[in-house]
C-alpha cells in the first residue's frame, strides 16, 4: 500500500501551536463508521456518545523533562538531547542534534552536575547515552530539563503540567498521549456518573508514535518500540465488557495500541496483565480485536497515526472527516482538536 494514499492538504495554520487555557474547550468532531456521518459539536459533548457499559481505556504515563541542552566540553559546540527511552543502568536512547558531532566516545556536559557519554550510535540520529552523575538522576533531570514539546511549538510552556493529562501518573514518556489532553477531573467524573467505567493502561509514548514514515510502502515501514503495561485489573474489565456487550473506547492512538498489542499476545486465549515492547503498526486491513470506539487528535498527512484511524474507520471514510476538518478549521496534532471515532 503507497504512502501517498494517505496525503492530504492541510494548511500550516491548522497546526496549533498553543493550548487552550480552558481543556475542554476544544472542538470535537463525530464519525460514525456505519455510513461515514459527521457531526460538529464542543468537546464537553462527547458525553452524548458514551453509554452506561462502556470501558473508557486512558494512557497514564507521564511525560518527564525529557529535553536536554549540553556542550562538548573539547569544542564548545552546543548538542540538544532528547530522551526516549531508558534502556539499562544510567543508559537511555536519546536524540541528538547534531548527530554528526556525536560519534562513539563523544562526551556532552550539561552544567556542573551531569555528564553524558556516547555508548552506541543508531539510526535517525539515535544514539545510546551513558550518564554520570551524583545524587538522583530524576531530581537532575526537573532541574536541568525541559518538557519535549513538538517542535512547532516555538515556546516552552508556563505550566509544564499543561503537557500532561490530569491523569498522568507513571513516568516516562517523551511526549504527551495528547488525546487526553482534553480532559479535567470533572469531566471524567461526569463520564463515570452515566455509567462508563474507566480503565488505565499504560504506554511510554517514544519515536514510535511520532516517527514519520520513511518508506514509500506502508508494509515496509518498521516501528520503534514502546515500553508498555496492561493490568490484571484493566484485563478483568476488558473481560467485563466484552462479555457484557459493552464497547471498549481508547482514549488515543497509544491506548489503541496498548490494547491491540495485549489482544495479539492472547489470541484465542482470555486476556491477562501484560507488558513489555510494542512495535505493532496499524494500517489498513488490520482487524481490531478490543477497540470498538477511539477518540483521538487529528494526525499529520502520511502518517502512521492516519493510518491507524483509517484502519477502524477506513481510508475514504477518513480522509473525508479530514476534508471536513480541514474546512471548518479544527485545530491539529497535540493541542488540536478531536475526533472520535464510534459505531
Amino acid at each position: 500500500m503507497n504512502v501517498d494514499l494517505f496525503d492530504f492538504h492541510l494548511p500550516e495554520h491548522l497546526i496549533a501551536q498553543t493550548p487552550l487555557l480552558d481543556r475542554t474547550a476544544s472542538r470535537l468532531l463525530t464519525l460514525n463508521r456505519n455510513g461515514c456521518e459527521l457531526e460538529h459539536h464542543s468537546f464537553s459533548e462527547i458525553t452524548q456518545y458514551l453509554k452506561p457499559g462502556d470501558l473508557f481505556v486512558l494512557n497514564n504515563t507521564r511525560v518527564i523533562p525529557a529535553r536536554l541542552f549540553g556542550v562538548k566540553p573539547d569544542t564548545g559546540a552546543k548538542v540538544e538531547v532528547l530522551l526516549l527511552k531508558q534502556e539499562q543502568d544510567n543508559c537511555w536512547e536519546a536524540l541528538v542534534k547534531p548527530a554528526k558531532r556525536m560519534k562513539l566516545g563523544a562526551v556532552v556536559q550539561f552544567g556542573d552536575e551531569l555528564k553524558a557519554v556516547v555508548t552506541e550510535e543508531r539510526d535517525m540520529g539515535a544514539r545510546v547515552l551513558r550518564f554520570e552523575f551524583e545524587g538522583i538522576f530524576q531530581e537532575i533531570l526537573d532541574r536541568l530539563g525541559e518538557m519535549p514539546l513538538p517542535p512547532y511549538i516555538k515556546e516552552q510552556l508556563s505550566d509544564r503540567e499543561r503537557y500532561q493529562t490530569v491523569y498522568a501518573k507513571h513516568e516516562g514518556s517523551a511526549a504527551a498521549p495528547t488525546a487526553g489532553l482534553h480532559f479535567t477531573t470533572d469531566l471524567l467524573n461526569e463520564i463515570q456518573k452515566q455509567g462508563v467505567r474507566i480503565a488505565y493502561v499504560t504506554l511510554h509514548v517514544g519515536l514510535g508514535t511520532f516517527r514519520p514514515m520513511s518508506a514509500e510502502r506502508t508494509e515496509d515501514h518498521v516501528m520503534h518500540a514502546e515500553y508498555y503495561e496492561l493490568s490484571e485489573e484493566t484485563a478483568a474489565l476488558i473481560r467485563e465488557t466484552k462479555q457484557q456487550g459493552g464497547r471498549v473506547v481508547a482514549v488515543g492512538t497509544t491506548s489503541a495500541r496498548t490494547l491491540e498489542t495485549a489482544a495479539q499476545q492472547h489470541l484465542n486465549q482470555e486476556l491477562q496483565a501484560c507488558s513489555g515492547w510494542t512495535d505493532i503498526f496499524i494500517y489498513p486491513g488490520y482487524e481490531f480485536q478490543f477497540v470498538d470506539a477511539l477518540l483521538t487528535n487529528f494526525h499529520l498527512p502520511k502518517s502512521t497515526l492516519v493510518m491507524l484511524v483509517s484502519a477502524l474507520a477506513g481510508r475514504e471514510c477518513i480522509l473525508k472527516a479530514y476534508e471536513e476538518a480541514v474546512k471548518e478549521e479544527y485545530r491539529f496534532f497535540s493541542f488540536g482538536d478531536a475526533m472520535f471515532i464510534y459505531k
